[in-house]
């Protein structure tokens, strides 16, 4: 269910392309440095492929530009969303710009989805 092989290129490539806001988001959360959660970036969970995923925490963190805010790219994502969530993950999104603009909110709301137990 985790990292297919047959999805193995297209995770590399992703993580290669990534936006800048990705890479920006990134440097907040890798090396578990945030509240000492691991991270992976293109991570894929059955046929998705997700920007961020924390899987002590069951977390996945995507980031949405400008090619996601129409009718179709919103169905697709809400399709997906749903779909990861029926597998009790937990899913939240952010606007890359929202991440230039905001990051310690970015990162106060990613923490607010942490289990801390």
């Amino acid at each position: 269910m985790h990292n297919k092989k047959n999805l193995k290129a297209y995770r590399k490539a992703l993580r290669n392309n990534g936006t800048s806001a990705e890479a920006f988001l990134w440097m907040q959360l890798s090396k578990s440095k945030l509240e000492g959660r691991k991270f992976r970036r293109q991570h894929s969970i059955g046929n998705c492929i997700v920007d961020f995923f924390c899987s002590s925490e069951r977390l996945i963190i995507e980031l949405d530009g400008e090619v996601h805010f129409n009718t179709t790219a919103l169905e697709k994502d809400l399709k997906r969303t749903q779909y990861l969530e029926n597998l009790d993950y937990k899913v939240i999104r952010f606007e890359n710009k929202m991440v230039f603009d905001n990051l310690q909110s970015v990162l106060m709301e990613i923490k607010e989805n942490f289990d801390n137990k």
